[in-house]
This record gives C-alpha cells, structure tokens and sequence, in this order.
C-alpha cells in the first residue's frame, strides 16, 4: 500500500524477500494491489484437500478420543498409537495433527480440549513461547543452583509443585526432599494462590530444621510469585525449573504420582482434612523404596538430620 519493495518488506516482517515474493505471486491479484483478504481466502482454497483427514478413520478417532478423555496428552497419545500399531501406518497420527483436530473441532468432538492439562480452549503457537515475558519476577533459574544438589549427597535440597483438584479449586502443596525421598504434604484450605501458598509454606518449612532447609527447586507456577517472601522468612535458597521442563524436578513428579493413588485427579483436596494428608504422607515416608536400596524416607532422613523435629513435618 506505501510503494515499499519486497525487500523492504520483508526486513520488517523478518521473513525472507522470495517468501513475501512468492507470496505476492501466489495470493495477491493481477494488475491490482496486493489484498490480505483475498489471499487468505485463495490461500485457504489452495489448502483444502480432497484426501480424507487422518483422524476420520472411526477406529482411530475413537482410540485418540478415548485416550483424551483419560488426560492423556497429544504426544502421548500419538507414541502409544507407533508403539500399538508399529505395522499399520494408518494408524499413527502426529500429536500435532490430534492438536489441530481439537482446535478445529473436527473430526474431534467439540470440546475435548478441558481433558488437556492447560484446558485452554486456543492453542498458544508454539513459536512464541521464548518470547513470552516470565510470569515471576526476580527468579532465580535452576542452572544457577549449587551443583552440590545435583549428586543427592548433601540433604536439605527439596523439590516442590501443587497438585490440583477437580476444576482446579484444590489443591494441596508438596515438598520432597532429594537425598532421602521425604515427603511433606502442605495442606491449603485457603486457596493456592501466592499469598496463601507463601503463608502454608513458611509454616510448614518451621517444622523442619535448619541443616533440613538449604534450596527449594519449583516450577514457574504463579502460586510462588512470593518466593522472595518465602526464602526471607525461612532462610531457604530458591530456584525456578525452565518452562515446561518437569524432568528437572522428577523427584517430586514421581512422588505426586504416588500421591494420586490416594487422591485421583477428579478429588475434591478441600474435603480431606489436615490429619489425613499426614496420614498420606507418613504412609509414603514409611514405604520402602528400591532406590534407597529398602530403606525408608523416614530412615533416611532421620538418619541425616540430628534434631528430631525432623519427624514432626509429615504432620504439617
């Protein structure tokens, strides 16, 4: 519309000059200006195909649907259909083609997208993610952590995340320590945002120690936008895992699966009293575990910390 060239264009739009070119050849009409509705209606044409859509195969829609409705994610649908079906191609699916039926709701029921674990109902492009602004200001990132943490020598170094209720309006906060696999439960009547996750926090890392309380590695979840608080008043270091990488924290997501045995994802947290987390959690502290060669959470952290409040924290 301004009379700017190809290549003018295309350093504003940071694309290459034979994108906007080919683009300008493909979509824009002769011997007229170049309209963005036109284009993105031939362009629309161009892409619609007479071959039938993958997900249309009834056997394989109602498999994908199935496993959607388990919480299954897209990938980990599309990995179970190439292990399932390693000799019928016609039965993988890329998560991304499963992503895209959800969002155009078709063939896909509509509204399928609440069984994701974002339940958002559009999907974010992908590309954008390393551009997005932190949601936690002054965070301190896991590759900043005393590498000390890393060999499970040392005890006092925890991982922490929420698990969440039905609908998202529960949740309880869980603590493990690395060494040893212990566990401390945090019950939240009041809620999981910052204020009340920073106050359940600070009152359960008292019950502990001071040689128990050296780092605390979490997740970017909202609910710790008051980490600055919570190191203050407990004197514990905290640091932050990268986006969606829960790996650097798979002590802790191993546990909370443990934890899902007593409470499924459909539970109502807000139901269950503070004296039955403690009893949850003394259970799991008093369960062998194969990588502490039989011994139990509990031995092995009392067995690291002198003072015996240590005991005391499956009660918090």
């Amino acid at each position: 519309m301004t009379g700017e060239s190809v290549r003018s264009i295309a350093s504003h739009l940071k694309r290459s000059p034979s994108t906007i070119s080919r683009e300008l050849r493909r979509n824009g009409a002769r011997g007229r200006r170049y309209g963005p509705h036109l284009a993105q209606k031939r362009a629309e044409q161009r892409r619609s195909r007479p071959k039938q859509f993958k997900l249309d195969r009834p056997e394989l829609r109602d498999i994908v649907q199935s496993k959607l409705c388990s919480k299954w994610s897209p990938e980990q649908v599309s990995l179970h259909l190439a292990e399932r079906f390693a000799d019928q191609p016609e039965m993988n699916v890329a998560f991304e083609t499963i992503y895209s039926a959800l969002y155009r709701e078709n063939p896909l029921p509509k509204g399928l997208h609440v069984h994701l674990r974002t339940r958002r109902h559009l999907r974010r492009p992908r590309g954008l993610v390393a551009h997005r602004r932190p949601r936690i200001p002054h965070m301190t990132m896991i590759d900043q952590r005393p590498t000390e943490v890393d060999d499970r020598k040392q005890p006092g170094h925890w991982e922490g995340d929420l698990i969440v209720g039905s609908n998202c309006r529960s949740a309880i906060a869980t603590l493990v320590e690395r060494k040893s696999r212990f566990l401390v439960m945090v019950p939240l009547p009041e809620g999981h945002k910052a204020p009340a996750v920073r106050s359940a926090i600070v009152a359960a890392l008292e019950s502990l120690p001071d040689t128990a309380m050296r780092t605390l590695t979490w997740d970017q979840g909202t609910e710790l936008t008051q980490h600055r608080e919570i190191a203050s008043a407990s004197g514990i270091s905290i640091f932050f895992c990268e986006p969606h990488s829960p790996w650097q924290r798979g002590t802790n997501e191993n546990t909370n699966g443990l934890i899902r045995q007593y409470f499924p994802k459909s539970t109502d947290l807000n139901k269950h009293s503070a004296a039955r987390i403690a009893q949850v959690a003394a259970e799991l502290n008093d369960r062998p575990r194969k990588t502490l060669g039989m011994r139990t959470p509990h031995e092995i952290f009392n067995h690291d910390l002198t003072r015996p409040t240590a005991t005391v924290a499956t009660t918090t």
